[in-house]
């Protein structure tokens, strides 16, 4: 049983170009290519597939999920780690909808609410080992003091604000736009003043920096030649603009 790639990318919610992507990096190899170019995919390929979406939803990039899947030749063994994790993100996840249900039936009933009861499955100091480990305690804790600080409107501003200037970079990719030409260096100049609040001090290397996490970690929301995009245009941004 094999699926061409349009198939693949169907079923995936994803493009055959994230697939071809994957195979120019040697994460998902099609299992043969026929006369015609056309790449296809048996059950061993969609299986692997399944484990790089699954790593990708747990927020690992390309380069960790090509380690992961390297070192775990036991795909059984493999599928039942990705399963209990899945199982941990449900309940989570479970937790905030009956936080929200019990919010909703106070405020509709008059009742008092309680601390515990709204915010239970919801922690925004998730990422608080990873900010650590990559900027040091100190840019955690001003980060997390500047975004507690925020109104409810306030946050959510700022989050419209990264996604237009994440589908910006998107539209002038798509249009062909180099990444050193002036429309999109000042998308790159709106990424920066983004941060800045956040950040207090954005260096070119910290900001060049930050584009190349862009590219090994999708949780940021670009992949492949876009991602490559989004780093060239901040490292440019950073060498004309920015110092340290």
């Amino acid at each position: 049983m094999e699926w061409s790639i349009q198939d693949i990318a169907r079923s995936a919610g994803t493009t055959s170009r994230t697939l071809r992507h994957y195979g120019t990096v040697g994460l998902l190899e099609p299992s043969r290519v026929g006369s015609n170019g056309y790449r296809y995919y048996d059950e061993q390929a969609l299986v692997r597939l399944q484990r790089i979406l699954l790593l990708r939803e747990l927020g690992l990039g390309l380069p960790a999920i090509a380690e992961v899947l390297d070192g775990q030749r036991d795909r059984v063994a493999a599928l039942e780690t990705h399963l209990e994790l899945l199982e941990q993100e449900r309940q989570r996840i479970g937790r905030q909808i009956a936080s929200v249900r019990t919010t909703l039936r106070k405020l509709k009933g008059g009742e008092r609410l309680m601390a515990e009861e709204v915010l239970d499955g919801f922690d925004h100091t998730r990422y608080e080992k990873e900010v650590t480990e990559r900027w040091g305690a100190d840019a955690y804790r001003r980060g997390d003091q500047w975004w507690s600080s925020l109104t409810a409107d306030e946050k959510k501003a700022h989050q419209q604000e990264q996604r237009d200037i994440a589908a910006a970079f998107g539209s002038a990719h798509s249009t062909g736009l180099a990444a050193d030409a002036d429309d999109v260096q000042a998308i790159a100049r709106r990424l920066h003043a983004w941060l800045r609040p956040a950040v207090s001090s954005v260096s070119a290397g910290y900001f060049a920096g930050l584009g190349q996490l862009y590219v090994d970690d999708p949780r940021y929301g670009f992949e492949g030649p876009a991602a490559e995009f989004v780093r060239d245009a901040m490292k440019i941004y950073a060498e004309r603009n920015l110092t340290g």
